[in-house]
């Protein structure tokens, strides 16, 4: 099988994550502030804060919260954090988990406003200055396009949001534990992760940063195993991790995250980008085939194809039944931008790789694509 709908879920998992992940089955459960046998050490949850605060530039890894994933943190985010004003300026980019939220969950008392982005999904700047008001009180950023690839130039526009006084929310869905992030040089006011995607972690991992300062409430409370008796909290005393956390799953997520830590996020980066080019180019010889993308902009270890004559749909019913390969077709949960792609009825064929992904099963998806496509052709 050659398995490349990494931008879902990344498939294979490095040998240390699977070991973690059945290790922490086989061991006594580590409850965080709860169990009378801890011990001495850090338990997991502290590991997996630093070890993540390392990797995100967070200087104040203890700002780390654990969700079930970034859909989760988003819409813990959306509902509870204390902004200036209702306008609220999201991208073309943004996936559902930003705009179902915004739209239903809280859409009364905000202003939504979208920041266009062109037809590779990248998002100017100063698009998002001019449209800056004394109303703006969050701007939300996707660093990399589950669609295109398209990675934003994040620091600019955590820039221009501390200069105008916005909050900066930063999801790093796609971007985290492939491309180099950093929240203190950034200004990121709250960040968004999951954990089964470029950090090697298990489905129903992730969570979010929030800067010191920056005020939240939540909309969801129980039990903590921290200070029981308190039963009413005052302002500035919330606490955002209730219920039992997936221990298992977060034992699993500080190994893919050691794991990336030791190998080297920019080395990473600059090994998949270099897949990224080999899938470009040879995409681009084949005869019916449009690559929404640019390789000189689009950094990200994700591109969107189709081939003239077939639908997306059924190019990826080929791909998984004729030659056991595993892309994914649609929209993506993201339907904005491909508007801007053109793509909106049918939506793109979209393909992915991980740090993982080998050379030689890049080649072959070319291959087979060569092959489609001569058929398709005749």
């Amino acid at each position: 099988m050659v398995y490349l709908n990494n931008a879902a879920t990344t498939y294979p998992k490095p040998q240390c994550v699977a070991e973690a992940h059945t290790a922490a089955l086989c061991s006594p459960p580590e409850g965080q502030f709860r169990s009378s046998g801890q011990g001495t050490g850090k338990d997991v949850f502290t590991c997996c804060r630093e070890n993540l605060g390392r990797l995100f530039g967070i200087g104040s890894p203890e700002r780390i919260y654990f969700t079930s994933g970034a859909t989760d943190s988003l819409n813990q985010l959306f509902h509870g954090l204390e902004r200036k004003g209702k306008k609220i300026l999201v991208t073309q980019t943004e996936h559902n988990s930003v705009f179902r939220p915004l739209l239903n969950g809280i859409a009364d008392g905000i202003e939504l406003e979208i920041v266009p982005c062109d037809k590779y999904g990248w998002v100017n700047p100063e698009a998002f200055e001019e449209r800056i008001t004394d109303e703006t009180g969050l701007f939300v950023l996707n660093h990399c396009s589950n669609v295109t690839g398209m990675v934003q130039e994040a620091a600019l526009f955590g820039e221009i949001a501390k200069r105008h006084g916005v909050l900066f929310l930063l999801d790093a869905s796609q971007s985290a534990g492939c491309i180099p992030v950093d929240c203190d040089e950034w200004y990121v006011d709250a960040l968004v992760f999951t954990g089964h995607k470029g950090l090697f972690g298990s489905q129903g991992t992730g969570g979010y940063f929030l800067r010191e300062g920056v005020k939240m409430k939540p909309y969801r409370y129980g039990g903590t195993g921290n200070d029981s008796n308190k039963l009413v909290y005052k302002d500035n005393e919330y606490e955002y991790e209730v219920g039992t956390l997936n221990g298992h799953g977060l034992r699993a997520l500080n190994a893919g995250t050691e794991y990336i830590l030791e190998r080297g996020v920019k080395k990473i980066e600059e090994e998949e980008q270099r897949l990224m080019e080999l899938l470009y180019n040879g995409l681009a010889e084949l005869n019916g085939v449009t690559v929404y993308g640019e390789k000189a902009r689009n950094k990200g270890p994700v591109l969107s194809m189709n081939i003239a004559g077939l639908r997306p749909s059924e190019l990826a019913y080929i791909l998984q039944n004729g030659y056991e390969t595993v892309v994914r077709a649609g929209l993506h949960c993201a339907p904005l931008i491909h508007q801007a792609l053109g793509t909106e009825r049918y939506g793109t064929v979209r393909v992915s790789i991980s740090a993982l992904t080998k050379r030689q099963e890049a080649e072959r998806f070319l291959e087979i694509m060569e092959e489609i496509a001569v058929a398709v052709g005749r």
